[in-house]
Parts: C-alpha cells; structure tokens; sequence
C-alpha cells in the first residue's frame, strides 16, 4: 500500500485581518526607529531620573547560572558565557544582555544576533542590533515575523533569520514588537521640563541682578538728557566687574530698584514632585533608590522592594528565552543536549532573609501540627 501523502500544516488565525489589497505587505510593515522613538530617547536623555530608573532596573535584574546534565558542557558553557566578545569593546553574556534590556525598556523592543564564526562555525560573538537598522514586518499568519534591515530605501530581509534574538516589552495586539515604558509619560515629562525650563529662566533673571535707576529732575531744570546721560555712564562703571569696588555718586533724587524684586516667585516644588511622583510610579523604582528623600516607613519601603523584585522577575522571564537560545545553539555546536536549566541569582541580601524567615515559619507550622496529632491519637 502507498502512503499517502502528509499534508503540510497550515495555520490560520480567526481574529487576524485580511489582505485588503495586493500590497497588504505595506500594512505588515513596522519600522522600530519612529518619531515616538526618538521622543522616548530624548525623554531619557533630558530627565536624568528616568536614565537612572532605567539604568538601575538593569543593574538589579542581575546574574544568572547555567546548569547543564553533562558537567563538562556545564563547564564549558559558563567559561563561554563569561568570555564571549560583545560588539567591539565589551566582553561576557552581562554586557550583551544589560544593553538588550534598556533598549527593550527604552523603545519597547529588544534586538540582537548571534554572530557566527564562517570557518570554525562557532560563535564567535553576540551584537546588540540598533533599532534605527532593523525594520520589522509581519508575515503572511500572525505568528510570524520577517527581520530586515536597511538597503538604501530598501528593506531587504536577513539572510539567518534564526540568529536573531527579539524581544518585545508589554506586546498587544496594536503593538506586536513592544512598548516603551514611557508610553504613557511625555505628557507629564512635557510639563516637567517646562518647570526646570522656568526656574533656569528664573534664576538667570534674579540671580544676575538687573536694576533700574530713576532720576527726578526738580522742576524747572534744564540739561535734563546731559544730567541722565552721566547718571547712566557712572551706573554702568559702578557696575562693571573688572575686579575693583567703586561707588555710585548721584545728585538730585535718583531712585534705584532691582528689577522683579517685588514680584512673587511661584513654588514649583509642589508641581514637580506631582510630576516626579508619576514618573516613579511608571518606571516601578522606589524613590528611595532614586535620591528622593520622600517620607516613607519602614513597612512602607519593604513594601516597595518586594513589589520592585516583581517587577525584577517580570524582566527575567522576558530575557530568559533570549539565553536559552543562546545556550542551546552553543550545545548543539559543541555536540552536547541542547537540555539546560537557567538558574536566576537572588535578587537581594533581604530576599534572602525573607525567604530563611518563610521557611522557618514553615517548619514550625509542621511542628505545631505534628504536635497536635499526636497528642490527639
């Protein structure tokens, strides 16, 4: 009997849009180096808190190890992990994975590629993409995405599109490759920076002292412009800063103010902390880790290290996959099961007296208990 033949799997998704036209590809078409992008980079660049709420996500996510069944793939996959080049100056899977991460963070999308040696088809290196290369198109299902990059006015795909490593911050169904987590802040920043741009304006105006001099020439004078004339060539080298003191000396009734003295300056604390207080509620960090000398209690700030481990975990569970592929390729090279394990350091010291605290806790709930069923039989 002839077997018959296997029909190949298609995949169709319900919910998916149709091809409306001939050049639906245009519609698929998803560049990552948006206008909102360069916003969100300018954003980070102009209030120094959010660099550093990113810049210290990053830093806490912190290390991981390899465990491997075979001890000598262990070996040498961690020694791998911790000597692999990364772009042209760095060095170990840490420098690769700090900088994916912000760029995840910052534009919603995390990409890079695995850089294979031609002659020894080894790994040679990993390469943290930019984003303002790599233009994203979605393919023919919904399940699937095509890596380009950029020819000009061309986008033409990667040729291995399987050594591309991506992923996507916060994905829905209108932004499939990720979303910033500044999304929802250049609003609030906007008015953030009007204040600093309001008080730097401010202080150059009262900080450099500008006067006006008034003088009330008696009645029937004469030579009034002569008489103002001077007045304002002896103000002008009483105030000139050569170094030297020298005194005003004026005759008549001249009057002499600091301009806006008297005009109340608007307290802008109130305002930017509100700012502030939005901005640290979008980027997750406590605002202790940030400088801010806001009021907190101690249950407080405990409270808001273990809902910043959540957030910590959140990250680890995105860039996970991104190292299991890089240890899996690196197995199957060196012919060794592609069967690993990533196991996460812990987060802090506190997790960790956290963690000693439960598991006592535990214990003596299963000693009570074994107490009590035994004085019950």
């Amino acid at each position: 009997m002839k077997e018959k033949k296997k029909e190949e799997q298609t995949i169709f998704v319900q919910t998916a849009p149709s091809k409306s036209h001939p050049f639906g590809a245009v519609d698929r078409y998803v560049p990552l180096m948006t206008p909102e992008a360069r916003l969100y980079a300018s954003l980070a660049e102009g209030i120094p808190i959010i660099s550093a709420a990113i810049q210290k996500t990053v830093r806490l996510v912190g290390g991981f190890k390899v465990e491997c069944n075979h001890p000598a793939a262990e070996k040498g996959l961690q020694k791998f992990l911790n000597s692999v080049r990364v772009g042209s100056c760095s060095q170990g899977i840490d420098a690769f994975l700090s900088q994916y991460l912000e760029q995840m963070m910052l534009y919603g999308t995390g990409i890079g590629e695995i850089i294979l040696d031609k002659r020894t088809l080894d790994i040679a290196g990993l390469y943290n993409a930019s984003v303002g290369d790599v233009e994203l198109i979605v393919g023919d299902d919904p399940l699937t995405v095509d890596v380009c990059r950029r020819e000009g006015a061309r986008a033409v795909p990667v040729p291995r599109p399987d050594l591309i490593l991506l992923s996507a911050h916060d994905p829905t169904p209108e932004r499939p490759f990720g979303t910033s987590v500044l999304w929802s802040l250049p609003f609030v920043s906007s008015v953030l920076l009007k204040i600093y741009n309001t008080e730097k304006i401010n202080f150059d105006r009262v900080g450099n002292l500008r006067f006006a001099v008034t003088c009330k020439p008696p009645e029937g004078g004469v030579g009034s412009r002569e008489r103002a004339q001077m007045i304002a060539s002896e103000w002008s080298k009483a105030m000139r800063s050569d170094g030297t003191v020298s005194d005003f000396v004026a005759m008549g009734d001249v009057d002499i103010r600091v301009i806006g003295a008297d005009s109340q300056v608007l307290d802008c604390e109130v305002p930017a902390r509100q700012m502030l207080e939005q901005i640290v509620a979008k980027m997750g960090i406590p605002p202790f880790m940030l400088g801010l000398s806001w009021s907190s209690t101690e249950r407080m700030s405990s409270q808001q290290a273990d809902m910043l481990t959540s957030e910590l975990e959140a990250y680890r569970r995105v860039i996970t996959p991104v190292i299991n592929r890089i240890c899996s390729l690196w197995l199957n090279i060196h012919g060794f099961s592609d069967e690993h394990s990533v196991v996460w350091d812990n987060i802090s010291l506190l997790d960790e007296t956290e963690l000693a605290r439960a598991e006592l806790y535990r214990m003596q709930a299963k000693q009570i208990e074994h107490s009590l069923r035994a004085k019950g039989e």
